[in-house]
Formats: C-alpha cells, sequence, structure tokens
C-alpha cells in the first residue's frame, strides 16, 4: 500500500496532518525602500511557529510536517519546545527560491496533509497554491501587501487550523472557497493569481515589485476592499468585492479618466490612479490583455512575460484553494464545546 494512503497510528490515534510553510524570504522585499514597509525578521517567524506548534498540538493535530529552510525557522523553534507529536521535515532540495514552497506544497498533500499553514505575504501563499489547490490553507501575514493572508495571533491560528486537520470540524464549514486567477499566453495557463493581475507596459523583470501606475493599463481584481492595502485598494474605492465571492473586477487605466481615486499601493505610499473602465468579470470569463510585449505582475511582482506577437489574457477561475476562516472556526468549535 502507497505511504499516501495507508493508515498510520499516532498513540492509539489515526494520524492527523498538518504543515507548516514559513517563508525565510517574506517581509524583506524592494518596497521597503521604496515605500515604507516595515521589516518582518525571521527571528519573529520562529516565534509565530513556536506558537503555532502549539496550538496544532493542542487541537488534536498527532503529526506537523515542515518545508526546510536556509534560516531553519522550525528548528530554531523547537529549541525551545517539547512538543509530544512529531515534527518533520519534508525531504526535498532546498533551492532558496520560491519554487521551494511550491515543491513543498505538492509533497505535503502527497503525504496526506490536511491543512496548510503559509507564513509570508500574498506571494507566499499564491507559491503555495500552485503546488497544490487541494488542501485547505490557512495564510498568515509575515510579508508586504497582505490582503490574502491573516494578520492574526499565530496561537489561534494553530488551533483553527488543527481542529481543520484533525477532522473534528468539517472542511466545508470552516472554509471558504477563494477565487483566483488563470493567466493566459497563447492559449496556454502559464501562473495564477490570488489577489491581483496587473499588466505591465514594461518588457523588465527588474525589481518585480510594481509601483509605477503609470505603466499600468489594465488591473484585475480577485477581491477588493476599501481598507486593503496594495493594487487592490484601487478597486476597493469603486466597489468591494468579499473574498468568498465568485466574481472579479476589470480595471481599465489611463488618460480621459472616467474618475480617479486615491489609493494605498504600498505601505504609506499612495497613487492617483486615473480609472477609465470598470468590469465585473465572471467565471471562466477571458479577458484579453492589451500589451504585447509586456508582462504580467501577481499579487504584486512581475512574473509572467507576454513575448512580442503573443496574445495574453485573464480568467477568473472560481477552483482556487478552500481558506480556512478562523474567527468562523474558532465559533464552531465553542458551540460544538471542543474545548470544554
Amino acid at each position: 500500500m502507497s505511504r499516501r494512503f495507508s493508515l498510520e497510528f499516532h498513540e492509539g490515534r489515526q494520524v492527523s496532518v498538518a504543515a507548516i510553510l514559513a517563508n525565510p524570504a517574506s517581509g524583506k522585499d524592494i518596497r521597503r525602500l521604496i515605500a515604507h514597509g516595515s521589516v518582518f525578521d525571521n527571528q519573529e517567524k520562529v516565534r509565530m511557529v513556536r506558537r503555532l506548534i502549539l496550538g496544532l498540538e493542542r487541537a488534536g493535530v498527532t503529526k506537523i510536517l515542515y518545508m526546510p529552510d536556509s534560516y531553519q525557522i522550525i528548528p530554531r523553534a523547537l529549541n525551545s519546545i517539547s512538543p509530544s507529536i512529531p515534527v518533520e521535515a519534508v525531504e526535498m532540495p532546498v533551492r532558496n527560491n520560491q519554487t521551494d514552497t511550491t515543491v513543498a506544497a505538492g509533497i505535503m498533500e502527497t503525504l496526506g496533509a490536511k491543512c496548510l499553514i503559509i507564513l509570508g505575504g500574498d506571494g507566499t501563499s499564491r507559491v503555495a497554491c500552485k503546488g497544490t489547490v487541494a488542501v485547505p490553507i490557512l495564510p498568515l501575514s509575515t510579508g508586504t501587501n497582505n490582503v490574502f493572508p491573516y494578520m492574526g495571533e499565530a496561537t489561534v491560528a494553530g488551533l483553527a487550523a488543527g481542529l481543520v486537520a484533525s477532522g473534528r470540524l468539517p472542511v466545508r464549514e470552516c472554509c471558504y472557497q477563494s477565487c483566483m486567477f488563470d493567466i493566459l499566453v497563447d492559449g496556454k495557463v502559464e501562473d495564477i493569481a490570488l489577489v491581483d493581475a496587473a499588466v505591465y507596459n514594461d518588457v523588465f523583470l527588474a525589481s518585480k515589485a510594481v509601483w509605477q501606475m503609470e505603466k499600468v493599463p489594465q488591473l484585475f481584481l480577485t477581491r477588493c476592499s476599501a481598507c486593503s492595502i496594495g493594487l487592490s485598494s484601487i478597486g476597493g474605492q469603486l466597489c468591494e468585492i468579499l473574498p468568498e465571492d465568485p466574481r472579479g473586477l476589470a480595471l481599465t487605466i489611463g488618460e480621459c479618466p472616467h474618475t480617479t481615486v486615491t489609493a494605498s499601493i504600498a505601505p504609506g505610499m499612495f497613487a492617483e490612479v486615473p480609472v477609465q473602465k470598470m468590469s465585473e468579470m465572471a467565471p471562466g470569463e477571458l479577458f484579453n490583455i492589451s500589451v504585447s510585449p509586456g508582462l504580467v505582475a501577481v499579487d504584486g511582482e512581475r512574473e509572467v512575460e507576454i513575448p512580442c506577437g503573443s496574445s495574453a489574457g485573464i480568467r477568473l477561475n472560481t477552483d482556487g484553494p478552500m481558506v480556512v476562516d478562523i474567527r468562523k472556526t474558532m465559533d464552531l468549535a465553542r458551540d460544538a464545546g471542543l474545548f470544554r
């Protein structure tokens, strides 16, 4: 019988597996220089991981997997706690780039993880979802533009993730399904975005971060709110799209605007953005990209190149990741008396 489908037991109980992916590079990009973002140091991630492990253990998880990294975030966290459950690194090469998170997420699904806790920003959650969208995720903010992950206490996040991973509460009642974007070039899906996809009228990836709005003729959003930071704050000044809503927003930006909005596109950085047109995006509807050659920035970083002569488009996909709703999960735990 394969390892994936075998039954393991820990102290007489069937094993329930949760996993932690902590990105050591999150919270340190160029927006600390061109804007006023805070640096999120790795030692704070170590402290968060300690609290996560203790929360997962208390919620009933019997095994924790983690992504190895060059800073050794999880081994450092284990230096001062002694959980009663195994905490094991997945076996994989460490390349110290974003592919580590993608590879780790895929391996964790194969090894039976029932919830992935992701420490990072929007970009870290995105690359984890490139590895799998079949496992519920709980994203915790340690990045720059944090629209997708939660700003919350790691202890409670560990409890919520543990209740899902252990099966003590049903996934469908604890989670919402997020939309995402498929980024297509010549008809092929080249990448995904969880929050925003910005067409960038340039051919250089450079530092990847987006802050020159005069180079952005089109912007696509899966969610937006007036209290958001980053590119989704532009749409947030026009309407609200909740994370669980099965719709998106397409904006055309440029001269002769219908309206101009002031938006907080990065920490401490504002932009006056001229919006020509606003359109609702329905699931599966393809919106053509107007530039070639050019780039598409996904969740705040320039990643997808559009070669000269190629055609590209953005499509709203409602089969995105299941995301643990911390408040809803803990309310359900209270109503069920799980901690009484």
